[in-house]
């Protein structure tokens, strides 16, 4: 299941039937859990820890020192959950010392040809990264999110669960749960109804969300006040509860 052109670290630790392409190779302290498989001329450099079903293709940089001034050689690491598709010319940095260590994925997730997740980002479950599209240091992609091609998030910038981020779309602050972002400048359009019914939300719940929406961005009110509707809003109608966080856990301002 290794080809012999391959190189492995003594120390890293394969399940049995991992598949190794050759010219890839393997670094230090690397764990790769069953099922997957790495394709030919893949860099998987250290520190990362790869759950089940995971498939690298060619070209892949994954678990590569942080590109960050900051980052001295400390100790840092990559985690990846299962069943994640990391396509050609992937980069996944690990973490750094001052931004707690980690960069962290979760399961199901697609990332298309020359994605790039900086260090110390966390990305939920399910999303998909469309190619060219990049996360800068310290961003956090939701569940179920899904960024077009070219997109660009800042660091320390949130996307919420259920958004969508538009091609070659630049994000400068947090993106609110549930809601579609395009456009240069980003302008928020819409809420993302066709990915909402893709996860099985009912039309009443649709309908809950557009009206949660329409109290942020269409009644003119203050941010806060909007927050005060919201908020009592959310007994009857729990479906817009992340939508709400996500406004709430924003600490560099939202896209309205």
């Amino acid at each position: 299941m290794i080809d012999s052109r391959a190189i492995i670290d003594p120390s890293a630790k394969l399940a049995d039937d991992v598949e190794v392409g050759p010219w890839s190779i393997i670094g230090p302290n690397v764990e790769i859990g069953k099922g997957s498989v790495i394709q030919s001329h893949v860099v998987i450099k250290a520190n990362t820890i790869m759950g089940e079903g995971n498939q690298v293709y060619q070209f892949a940089s994954v678990g590569e020192d942080p590109a960050d001034k900051k980052f001295e050689g400390e100790d840092t690491w990559l985690k990846i959950g299962d069943n994640n598709i990391i396509r050609e010319g992937v980069t996944l940095h690990r973490g750094t010392g001052s931004g707690g260590n980690w960069t962290r994925i979760g399961d199901n997730n697609l990332f298309m040809a020359y994605v790039h997740v900086a260090h110390d980002c966390i990305v939920g479950n399910n999303t998909v990264f469309a190619n060219n599209a990049g996360i800068s240091g310290h961003a956090e992609i939701g569940d179920w999110a899904i960024l077009g091609g070219f997109a660009g998030v800042n660091q320390f910038r949130k996307i919420g669960e259920h958004a969508m981020v538009g091609g070659m779309t630049h994000i400068a602050h947090d993106v609110p749960a549930c809601v579609i972002v395009s456009g240069s400048p980003a302008s928020v359009r819409s809420v993302n109804m066709v990915g909402l019914e893709r996860r099985g939300y009912s039309a009443e719940q649709i309908r809950a969300i557009r009206q949660a929406f329409k109290i942020v961005y269409k009644k003119g009110l203050q941010l806060q006040e909007a927050i005060v509707e919201l908020k009592a809003m959310v007994a009857k109608h729990p479906e817009i509860d992340p939508f709400l966080q996500s406004i709430l856990a924003a600490t560099k301002g939202i896209h309205r």
